[in-house]
């Protein structure tokens, strides 16, 4: 995390986010940089409009779907336990025909 924050506040400074400026940052902050996590965030951040990648990754809370009501969560809960029944009277049915072919 401390590689992408570092690039975050290269971004919010209006800085380029280089190899070099981003080990400044890490080593600034106590961190002992890696050369090679170093090398991939800048690569895979070549190219990317970061304020843009914010603007997409910042969903609404208002868009949100509402809970469900107490009834129909009930009604749901009882399907769900039906389900899972059938599934179990299935599985005991293909058990007992497997175990029928074995002993004729």
């Amino acid at each position: 995390m401390e590689y992408i924050y570092s690039a975050m506040l290269l971004h919010s400074a209006g800085q380029k986010i280089t190899e070099e400026h981003v080990k400044k940052v890490l080593t600034a902050a106590g961190v002992k940089p890696d050369e090679g996590r170093i090398k991939a965030l800048v690569a895979s951040l070549d190219g990317v409009n970061i304020d843009e990648a914010i603007k997409t990754a910042a969903v609404p809370v208002a868009a949100a779907p509402a809970a469900p009501t107490g009834a129909k969560t009930e009604e749901k809960k009882e399907e769900k336990k039906e389900k899972e029944k059938k599934k179990e009277d299935v599985s005991e049915e293909e058990a007992a025909a497997g175990l029928s072919a074995l002993f004729g």
